[in-house]
């Protein structure tokens, strides 16, 4: 296809591609965390990080955002896990 027509065509298939892909993402997210083991690490993380205050009074603001974005990464782990489980 030609013009917006062939564009819009493009971008449909890329975002199928990229839910597929997601999807595949997060199942071995479920696999790979639903083991004891797996467990016992996002435990872990989860208390090296959501469980630990992000910034205290006194401390350079930067800190927080730091903080915030080690959490990030382990809210991004939840939240994959949690989808792979409900596919």
């Amino acid at each position: 296809m030609e013009g917006w027509d062939g564009l819009r065509e493009a971008e449909n298939l890329h975002l199928k591609d990229t839910k597929i892909s997601q999807d595949d993402n997060d199942i071995a997210y479920v696999r790979c965390f639903s083991t004891e083991a797996g467990q016992e690490v996002i435990d872990h993380l989860k208390a090296m990080t959501l469980d630990q205050p992000s910034w205290f009074p006194g401390e350079d603001p930067s800190h927080g955002f730091a903080r915030e974005g080690q959490n990030s990464v382990v809210r991004e782990m939840l939240r994959r896990i949690e989808r792979g489980r409900n596919l």
